[in-house]
């Protein structure tokens, strides 16, 4: 019996095969693949081709595979997920592309296909379903996680673990995110549970909501915190739709298309009532921006998701496009700037971030080289790939300047990620969302104005 056989075999009932050797609906779509001409200009931006240099792990390569599925001359197995799914999903290719070949939405679309045709198993489908389906949906489970992790913080568990040389039994990747774990505080979503509206300081120009996260809001809830304030400050009320959930990425990069639309469509509903959706996380906002792209083959939700999309805007760029308040109070450090992919290849936002930082008085900007290469985070790649993940981040680290006290970035992938490459590098940056540090401006301004 044929691969394809199998694959026909285990077809669900009610799905419609479109394209080759893709069994199932929503395949990649012809109109993505169509212009490249495998001209070359992309493989110079591909981390994994830099790393391997093999064709199939090029996005050239990547695309080639992907259309000779669809023309039925290879088929959906094992040798073809493998590229697939060794795909950073970075975007830079298509940044470098003349063409402008969407070769990130390819990847996600031939993963979903794969993730049909191949499901994971045994401990593997374990994980993914404990995460993907039971864990990152829901909110009050991720702040219980959040919770355990205080305790386990707080509790004096952590420094035995560490100290006893426990930590060293883990997998190396593990016990490095371990090593550099932030302190777990008070989700926002939490701590403004009773708040409807959070009112602007010196009357209201317009009223935004936030999208928290899932991640961000657990780990990094000082960062949601630090984006309330600058809002608030500028004039904007701010509200946080109750129902709103994971933005659906990881879901998407996974192959996990299904779970990626419901989380869609309770995000559309959620926010269904707002004027703007600000977000402070480049893979977030990304994915809030491609919603329609799930929807192609749905014209109700397709419309209702293009609608959503409009509404999406990363904080830095809201600030900028709405006139901001520049601070007065001086910070005095020396910073670089990385790039986040979902937020220079994704969103095509790149000065704005920076814009933010060269108007705090006090600090001073050092170019980062190749500023937009990866850094090997890519959502859960470095756990689910985390020898070409740690290549990627020891590439992205040799263009660190040394002579730097911070590093600014939009991501908390990229923040946890860097924060490993600091560390294990022997450096001693401190990891910084861009919004944190105009937080602590105004802030430093304000206390300066008290004291007059």
């Amino acid at each position: 019996m044929s691969l394809k056989e199998v694959d026909l075999k285990q077809k669900p009932a009610g799905s419609t095969g479109s394209l080759g050797n893709y069994l199932w609906s929503d395949p990649p779509k012809e109109h993505k693949w169509a212009d490249c001409v495998h001209c070359g200009m992309c493989l110079e931006a591909c981390p994994t081709y830099e790393e391997l240099g093999q064709e199939q792990h090029s996005p050239r390569g990547r695309v080639h595979l992907i259309k000779s599925v669809a023309e039925g001359k290879l088929l959906v197995n094992e040798a073809f997920a493998d590229p697939v799914f060794a795909c950073l999903d970075c975007r830079a290719c298509t940044t470098a592309c003349p063409a402008n070949v969407d070769v990130g939405g390819l990847i996600e679309e031939a993963r979903g296909q794969i993730r049909q045709a191949i499901p994971l198993k045994g401990l593997k489908a374990v994980v993914s379903k404990f995460f993907l389906k039971t864990l990152f949906p829901h909110q009050e489970r991720l702040n219980a996680v959040g919770n355990l992790l205080k305790f386990y913080q707080k509790s004096g568990m952590q420094k035995v673990i560490r100290k006893t040389g426990l930590i060293n039994r883990m997998p190396n990747h593990l016990a490095e995110m371990e090593s550099i774990m932030p302190e777990i505080k008070t989700p926002i979503r939490k701590k403004y549970k009773n708040i409807k509206r959070i009112k602007a300081k010196g009357g209201t120009k317009r009223e935004v909501s936030i999208l928290t996260g899932c991640i961000m809001d657990v780990m990094f809830s000082e960062i949601n915190e630090a984006m309330i304030n600058v809002l608030t400050r500028n004039g904007n009320d701010v509200t946080i739709p109750r129902n709103q959930t994971c933005c659906g990425a990881l879901h998407v990069h996974a192959g996990d298309r299904e779970t990626g639309r419901k989380l869609a469509k309770q995000n559309i509903e959620a926010f269904k009532d707002s004027d703007k959706v600000i977000v402070n996380a480049a893979g977030c906002g990304c994915m809030l921006k491609e919603y329609p792209e799930l929807f192609h083959e749905d014209q109700e939700w397709a419309e209702k998701a293009k609608l959503f999309s409009a509404k999406v805007e990363d904080i830095s760029k809201f600030l900028l496009d709405t006139g901001y308040e520049k601070p007065r109070a001086e910070l005095n450090t020396r910073i670089t700037y990385h790039d986040a992919c979902h937020l220079a290849h994704g969103q095509g936002i790149r000065q704005e971030p920076r814009d933010l930082l060269l108007n705090i008085p006090g600090v001073e900007m050092v170019h980062m080289p190749n500023a937009d290469r990866c850094c090997g985070s890519a959502g859960i790649y470095n756990i689910t790939n985390p020898e070409m993940a740690a290549a990627v981040l020891e590439s992205k680290m040799t263009n660190v300047p040394e002579d730097v006290e911070m590093i600014s970035m939009g991501n908390p992938g990229c923040m946890l990620q860097m924060a490993v490459g600091v560390q294990k590098y022997g450096r001693n940056q401190k990891i910084v969302h861009t919004v944190q540090l105009l937080d602590w401006a105004y802030q430093k301004e304000e206390e300066q104005g008290r004291k007059m």
